[in-house]
């Protein structure tokens, strides 16, 4: 019986001190930050594809049939 009370003290103990040990870590912390800017910088990239998204193609088909045009007359 001794034995068991003990051992279950020991576990305790030792829960006790990791949680003391994991409350004073701040390691993770950086790693969270630096995640939520790199959430931040890829809305901020989606939004603007998407506001952008059919003046970048009508852009590129202009420049395309430019493009065509200006070496289909030099043939």
């Amino acid at each position: 019986m001794l034995r068991l009370y003990v051992a279950g003290t020991n576990v305790r103990h030792t829960a006790v001190e990791a949680l003391r040990r994991l409350r004073g870590d701040t390691s993770g912390v950086t790693a969270i930050e630096y995640g939520l800017i790199a959430g931040a910088i890829a809305v901020a990239i989606i939004a603007t594809v998407i506001a952008l998204g059919g003046d970048i193609k009508n852009l590129f088909a202009v420049t395309g049939s430019a493009l065509s045009s200006t070496a289909g007359s030099s043939l």
